[in-house]
């Protein structure tokens, strides 16, 4: 049993965060977590892993991420058009309003910025190609959000005034990963000798890292949670249900288009993941009355969390 804790002390780091901060009576750890969130935690936690990330990267993962038009293709193909159209045959299931619009607004998400990346590099993936993803399909987002997310709603017969504050995105990829990033190059280029180990120790923060903001991200929807424990019981599954399918077509992509190891680690990830501060923003903005629908994004969030540090260490 050790053992086994030793092998995926990723995944048993973020049941055990879920479990600790959710049971907790007093609320004192959420409260912890939601006054780091509330003073950028997140943020510079997203910043540290590109930080990390950059001195863990070579020259030649940068040259064959960028280089790897097919994963690249089938990693965005997933993100933008598969996984609005997955969303939009759940409507055909009869639920409530509140949870199809937030399985709407999931689907529509660009990838993670952060535990994507560390779960592609922690199944042995290329990083630098999942960041590259990462980059594109944010930028991509801008555009599609407003257009898919329209259209979606259409089969609900509802319609809202979605706003993308497009200078905020790019301003947030820029200091959170492109900046970060090219200073951990550049110090690895310049000043530091980073050895095998070395990286695999900043790895191994990096996976930490990832829990302190999945930890950061349940203190913020431990209310929720806890206030709707009834619908979160049956809204689970559903979302779990989602997630195995993106992934399942995430497999299938990378096998159909010869897609091998080391390569289709990031189609895998990027191509499932779904970022969460951006969903709770429209929610909140756009569709304040139904609080089912933030709750369907969190419970996403946490359970693909799960299952992608479960499968990343199985990948490996």
């Amino acid at each position: 049993m050790i053992e086994k804790i030793k092998r995926q002390w990723f995944l048993f780091g973020i049941i055990l965060v879920f479990a600790i901060v959710i049971f907790d009576k007093t609320g004192t750890l959420a409260q912890g977590g939601i006054f780091l969130k509330n003073h950028n935690g997140s943020s510079f936690m997203i910043l540290l892993i590109f930080l990390f990330s950059g001195m863990i990267i070579e020259a030649d993962q940068i040259k064959a991420g960028i280089k790897d038009f097919k994963a690249t293709t089938a990693a965005l193909v997933i993100i933008v058009i598969f996984s609005p159209l997955l969303a939009l045959s759940f409507a055909f299931i009869p639920l409530e309003t509140g949870v199809i619009i937030g399985l709407f607004l999931v689907a529509v998400m660009p990838t993670t910025l952060s535990s994507g990346v560390v779960m592609t590099g922690q199944a042995g993936g290329n990083i630098a190609h999942a960041l590259f993803v990462t980059i594109l399909s944010n930028c991509i987002a801008i555009a599609s959000i407003p257009f898919f997310l329209p259209l979606l709603l259409a089969s609900l017969k509802l319609e809202t005034d979605l706003f993308i504050d497009q200078k905020a995105i790019f301003v947030k990829l820029l200091l959170l990963v492109l900046l970060p990033l090219i200073t951990g190059l550049f110090f690895k280029k310049t000043v530091l000798n980073i050895t095998t180990t070395q990286k695999k120790r900043l790895g191994i923060i990096n996976q930490s890292i990832v829990i302190c903001v999945v930890y950061m991200s349940l203190s913020g929807a431990r209310e929720i949670l806890l206030a709707q424990s009834t619908i979160f019981l049956w809204i689970l599954p559903l979302v779990v249900m989602f997630h195995l399918i993106l992934l399942g077509l995430s497999f299938g992509c990378s096998h159909l288009l010869g897609i091998g190891k080391g390569k289709r680690e990031a189609v895998i990830f990027m191509g499932s993941q779904k970022t969460l501060p951006l969903a709770v923003m429209l929610q909140i903005t756009c569709f304040p009355e139904y609080g089912t629908a933030l709750l369907v994004c969190v419970v996403h969030h946490i359970a693909h969390l799960m299952i992608d540090g479960y499968l990343a260490v199985k990948m490996r």
